[in-house]
């Protein structure tokens, strides 16, 4: 379907379109390649690539009436080609961004989205999906082999780990491997951490669908999967989130909430519906379109403070005169109560080192709601 329904932007622009990857980013349809991208604040928004020969003006993208978003259908566009937004941003300058949606991109140190079908690969883990509630239950032993693909074994993709990882995790006896961050990084000794494609496997290692045969191999041998994913911070990277239409669309504006100092990196602005929707539709997607069994939720304790690594002076309290960043808890209860409400059975782990109170105690018992927390100091 070319058009996209009104109420699916609704929910964007509400915070409530929780498969949001479903509808913006690049889709193939009967009359070409979709293309959506939520620039609120650019005066105009083309998309170009390699089936222009990524001419500098691009095709034109029609605004959606207020939602931010701008949708164009471009007809000989195909699977495969190589895209980029040209932006021109609220203070009239040109801008060229990747897709914040796209699901695949170029090995780096190129930067380009690539348009990727999401559908087509064959299963074959449905016994160990079947039963992975009753596999994840609080009273059942949990193991966890923690891997960076990049350092196991140098030089190997997803194909070949899908037989000397699976085989190694196997004999050792662990109930799971996680895999540090697999989302599309332009740094490797960043490990992954500083993501500027959140919904692309990262290509350094084989194909999307190369990196689910990996998944399905390890399910086919009773082993879960979980994932590092990273919702406190993003790079500043040109091509990627950090002012994005010009404005700080994904960021907060003031430094001293949007600004991590330890890492040169940005801070999401969990107040703004739509980046909330960004990150929560992440979760799943992974959880849904990789069969991932649970995420490690990196540095929630930077997430949880205010003046997290700040001196005095360089923070703002919150509403109450407060450290605690409220939009940030909040933030993370609406994601466990989203990931636990929609797949039931997966696992959320907050790496998390501080005493704050409640990180695995239940929702309805005011706690943030994690089944797990990763004790760094144990």
């Amino acid at each position: 379907m070319s058009a996209i329904p009104e109420q699916d932007l609704y929910l964007w622009n509400h915070g409530d379109l929780r498969r949001a990857w479903n509808v913006l980013g690049a889709h193939p349809v009967e009359s070409g390649v979709r293309f959506a991208l939520w620039a609120p604040f650019a005066k105009s928004v083309a998309v170009s690539g390699s089936f222009c020969d990524w001419h500098d003006d691009g095709i034109a993208l029609a605004e959606r009436g207020t939602t931010g978003v701008w949708i164009g259908v471009v007809a000989n566009a195909k699977v495969g080609d190589l895209y980029k937004f040209a932006l021109i941003d609220s203070l009239g300058e040109k801008r060229w961004k990747s897709d914040p949606f796209s699901f695949a991109m170029e090995l780096r140190p190129k930067t380009a989205s690539v348009v990727q079908p999401l559908a087509g690969f064959s299963w074959g883990d449905g016994e160990w999906m079947a039963e992975r509630e009753k596999r994840q239950q609080p009273d059942r032993p949990v193991t966890i082999y923690e891997v960076h693909l990049g350092s196991w074994r140098r030089d190997l993709g997803y194909r070949e780990l899908t037989v000397q990882l699976v085989d190694y995790v196997a004999e050792m006896g662990f109930t799971h491997v996680e895999f540090l961050p697999l989302a599309e990084h332009p740094y490797d000794p960043s490990w992954g951490y500083q993501i500027c494609g959140y919904y692309a496997p990262t290509s350094r290692y084989g194909s999307p669908d190369e990196l689910r045969a990996l998944v399905d191999a390890f399910h086919r041998r009773g082993i879960g999967v979980l994932m590092d994913w990273v919702p406190a911070h993003f790079p500043k990277d040109e091509h990627g989130l950090a002012r994005f239409d010009g404005s700080h669309l994904y960021e907060h504006e003031d430094p001293r909430r949007g600004e991590h100092r330890d890492w040169e990196t940005l801070i999401f602005n969990y107040g703004r519906n739509e980046v909330r929707n960004f990150l929560i539709s992440n979760a799943l997607y992974w959880i849904e379109e990789f069969h991932l069994d649970g995420l490690r939720v990196d540095a929630v304790a930077s997430m949880l403070y205010l003046d997290y690594s700040r001196d005095e002076g360089e923070w703002v309290p919150n509403e109450a005169g407060g450290n605690e960043d409220l939009e940030a808890i909040e933030f993370l209860k609406e994601f466990n109560r989203v990931l636990h409400d929609e797949v039931p059975g997966v696992l959320t782990i907050a790496e998390e080192s501080t005493a704050f109170p409640g990180v695995t105690q239940s929702l309805e018992d005011g706690g943030l709601g994690f089944d797990l927390k990763w004790n760094m100091g144990w």
